[in-house]
């Protein structure tokens, strides 16, 4: 009985305060504008104005249908700017750093799906160790930098997509396999093993050893987790790992996990412009993101 068209002429009646103003508003004939009002009003069964005022005065009949207006009009204009900013979204791009080596291991299956899903999003990533991807972010050069390090500003925002937990993997013959946990001075005297990337920036160093003003004995550094990992097996060093990159490998007793103390749990998060924190390709990327990794990754938590 109440069509759109109706909701749309009552609102314009109210705004301009007179049949001929509305007539043009809406690009209508003063006869196709009585006409629409008098089918509306017959079916109602009363009268919405009062005819020969000026302003318009609405009936309690016509303020009813006002309210209606100002609710429906405002939800299909929202739904018109959603539905528009899906078809821009369509054609984004996501170029990406990622401040983690062993995050290679759940973002490649994740970009697969995301994929699937948005074809036309233009994807690129680097690793973000050698240079400072926030700033790259804050201007444009980045869309999204994966990273465990919060550097407060107004112009990101932090997108938190998991926690886990930092262990300590030793040698199975290692003494400190007995440890029911590690203690900063346990590593005083042990050859740390680390990715490639500067010490300052490793959550080994910043959360646990600086706190205690504990230098390892000397560092070694290696590619990837792999490597990492058989280096430790052979007695090498020590290394500090998120629980779900050493999960298998600890299954498979090539090494021992360790706690640090008490736990040391981070969060990782997804940083982005924060002028684009609604865009729908990038909900739909923290989404997948996810969803994959709780489906694959051991032993994280949801953020």
């Amino acid at each position: 009985m109440i069509e759109l068209k109706h909701l749309r002429t009552l609102s314009v009646l109210r705004d301009t305060g007179s049949l001929t103003a509305t007539a043009n508003t809406l690009c209508l004939t003063q006869s196709a504008l009585s006409h629409q009002l008098k089918d509306l009003e017959q079916r109602l069964g009363g009268q919405l104005f009062l005819r020969k005022t000026r302003p318009v005065k609405f009936t309690a009949e016509g303020d009813i249908l006002l309210n209606l207006a100002d609710t429906i009009i405002l939800q299909i204009t929202h739904a018109e700017h959603e539905l528009a900013n899906i078809k821009q979204d369509a054609n984004g791009r996501l170029h990406m750093a990622i401040e983690c080596h062993s995050c290679f291991q759940w973002l490649m299956p994740a970009l697969k799906e995301y994929q699937g899903q948005w074809p036309a999003v233009t994807l690129d990533f680097s690793s973000g160790f050698g240079f400072e991807p926030l700033p790259a972010l804050a201007c444009g050069e980045l869309d999204l930098v994966i990273t465990s390090d919060i550097q407060p500003r107004s112009e990101i925002h932090y997108e938190p997509l998991f926690d886990f937990e930092m262990r300590l993997i030793v040698s199975v013959n290692s003494p400190l396999a007995e440890k029911p946990f590690i203690t900063p001075q346990d590593i005083a005297d042990q050859t740390m093993l680390s990715y490639p990337v500067q010490k300052n920036r490793l959550d080994i160093v910043k959360h646990f050893l600086q706190p205690a003003g504990i230098e390892p004995k000397a560092w070694k550094q290696a590619d990837n987790t792999l490597m990492l990992v058989q280096m430790v097996s052979a007695g090498l060093g020590v290394a500090a790992l998120p629980n779900w990159a050493i999960h298998d490998f600890a299954q498979q007793g090539l090494v021992v996990s360790k706690p640090l103390e008490q736990g040391l749990w981070r969060r990782l998060f997804a940083a982005i412009r924060a002028s684009e924190q609604q865009r729908h390709y990038l909900q739909a990327f923290f989404a997948t993101a996810r969803q994959q990794c709780q489906l694959h990754l051991e032993g994280i938590k949801s953020a």
